[in-house]
C-alpha cells in the first residue's frame, strides 16, 4: 500500500464531522430530507471510488476512528463503513 497524504485524514475527518453534525442534529437545525440526501450523496460518491482508492479512504477512517476520543464520534466512526454500504457487515 502507498503512503498515505496527510491530506487524506484530515479531508476525512472533516467529512466525518460534517456527516455525523447531519445525522445526529435535530430537523429545528436541518431539515431532516435534507440531510439524508446529503448523507446518500456522500455513500454514493464514496462507493464510486475505484477498490484501491476506497480501501485507503477505508484505512484511514480506520485510523482515525482508533484514534477517537469523542464517544459518540468514535461510535458513529465505527458504524460509518457499514451504515454508507461501503463494507458489509460480519
Amino acid at each position: 500500500m502507498t503512503d498515505i497524504d496527510p491530506l487524506v485524514p484530515a479531508l476525512a475527518g472533516l467529512l466525518i464531522d460534517n456527516l455525523w453534525f447531519l445525522d445526529s442534529c435535530d430537523e429545528d437545525e436541518v431539515d431532516s430530507d435534507s440531510a439524508v440526501r446529503v448523507l446518500e450523496s456522500a455513500a454514493s460518491a464514496l462507493k464510486g471510488l475505484p477498490p484501491e482508492q476506497l480501501d485507503r479512504f477505508l484505512l484511514v477512517i480506520g485510523n482515525l476512528t482508533e484514534a477517537e476520543t469523542d464517544p459518540g464520534r468514535r461510535e458513529f466512526m465505527e458504524a460509518f463503513p457499514f451504515a454508507c454500504g461501503l463494507v458489509e457487515e460480519v
